[in-house]
């Protein structure tokens, strides 16, 4: 998924309630750009919190009826999902004082009316490129450098995060952990670089399971794996596929104790009512689920529901 968002055009919503200047900046930075359009403040939130997680720049109008640039500005910031979209603000205004407020108050840029071409194709250049250096650090951040998966610290982070979502909509939670049996018998019988391989085989079979773009799967450590699923209600069909998938990878393992090929055993937790206050409850839960599949023969998939009381 990181590789087809590299590929897409980055994106940039236009905010401004001139219907010329839009069409302008749209006929001038749509062949370089996915250009999105904005008339209002209110749209513009609306459209920012949409394209939150493709949404790299922001080119808005300061002076607008109802809800000005400022406040827009804020609002954006005040949102989570929103907060670290880069804004340029577009003005007719010489002062001085305004844009240092602007700035004060985390604009990126500012660009003068009448608009010049060439110096808003600088800037907006300048701010994507920023944004995706940015986005490319933060992506390193959360990504375990084996399998290219999540990673334990954004693993947590998203848990949060999608329990407080799920809160919001009503949604079940499902939360899987996985461990591949017998991995430290495989390591010492087929050596540590077979055993990357082996790690490497699992964890793209794990994502290619986890398709959906809101579902996180991750290296917990070491030869550990979890899932993430918000709104899948029967969480545990899935990983039973992914079970089977692990098996008919048919990865040679003669050191193991209950097959002769690499297996995983997982643990699933379907959690009704998410509350934030519930992540150690989750976790030490799914952990016992994983620990009764591993000593009820390995291979399967152990699963339960969990309702907040």
């Amino acid at each position: 998924m990181l590789e087809e968002q590299e590929q897409e055009l980055p994106t940039l919503l236009i905010v401004d309630d001139e219907r010329v200047n839009r069409t302008m900046l749209a006929e001038l930075l749509g062949l370089q750009y996915r250009v999105l359009l904005a008339k209002d403040g209110h749209s513009a939130l609306t459209i920012a919190s949409r394209e939150a997680h493709r949404l790299m720049l922001i080119l808005l109008d300061v002076s607008m009826p109802g809800m000005d640039g400022y406040e827009v500005l804020a609002q954006l910031r005040s949102n989570e999902a929103t907060a670290g979209i880069a804004i340029i603000f577009i003005t007719g205004q010489s002062d001085a004082a305004a844009e240092e407020y602007g700035l004060r108050l985390g604009a990126a840029d500012y660009v003068s009316k009448p608009i010049r071409p060439a110096v808003v194709s600088v800037r907006v250049r300048n701010q994507i490129q920023m944004a995706q250096q940015r986005r490319a650090l933060e992506r390193l951040a959360h990504v375990d450098g084996l399998t290219s998966l999540s990673n334990r610290r954004h693993f947590d982070d998203m848990l949060q995060r999608t329990s407080r979502r799920c809160m919001r909509t009503g949604e079940m939670l499902g939360l899987a952990l996985i461990d591949i049996d017998h991995f430290k018998q495989y390591n010492d019988h087929y050596g540590h670089l077979q055993g990357d391989e082996a790690l490497k085989s699992v964890a793209s079979t794990l994502a290619r399971h986890a398709r959906r773009s809101f579902d996180i799967a991750a290296r917990f450590g070491g030869e550990e794996f979890a899932l993430i699923l918000p709104g899948n209600t029967e969480p545990q069909s899935l990983v039973e596929q992914f079970r089977a998938s692990v098996a008919e990878l048919g990865i040679a393992h003669s050191a193991s104790g209950t097959a002769k090929h690499l297996t995983v055993s997982c643990g699933v937790l379907t959690i009704a009512q998410p509350s934030p206050e519930s992540f150690e409850q989750w976790l030490q839960k799914v952990d016992e689920l994983l620990y009764k599949a591993k000593s009820e023969g390995r291979n399967q998939v152990q699963s339960a529901l969990y309702t907040h009381n």
